[in-house]
């Protein structure tokens, strides 16, 4: 092992115990799907599981960011300010669910 890959294992072990794991994910896989990852982990020097995690933690950003973020042209963010702001008048459904005690406090 030379210098970097010491300094490399040393900060993983380092990153593992400052970040206290609490919860397990398990998951079944076919031979060939664990096979691939195994291999791409390696490549970039982690566990199987930190790849694992690494990778799972940033698809569910991707698709969390995804579903929140949005960029509009100056025109279009106008014209959703205004509708955010002069919303269409309550009808009838509405004023009705809202006079309903929830089923929380009942």
């Amino acid at each position: 092992m030379n210098t970097a890959e010491i300094e490399r294992s040393e900060h993983r072990t380092r990153a593992r115990t400052e970040q206290r794991r609490e919860s397990n994910i398990h998951i079944r896989a076919p031979r060939r799907t664990k096979e691939l990852i195994d291999s791409a982990a390696s490549v970039v020097g982690k566990s199987l599981s930190e790849f694992i995690l690494d990778s799972v933690q940033k698809s569910a950003t991707d698709v969390l960011l995804d579903q929140r973020l949005f960029a509009l042209d100056p025109a279009r963010f106008d014209a959703f300010m205004e509708a955010l702001d002069s919303p269409p008048p309550a009808g009838a459904r509405l004023r009705a669910l809202m006079k309903r005690r929830p089923r929380w406090q009942k």
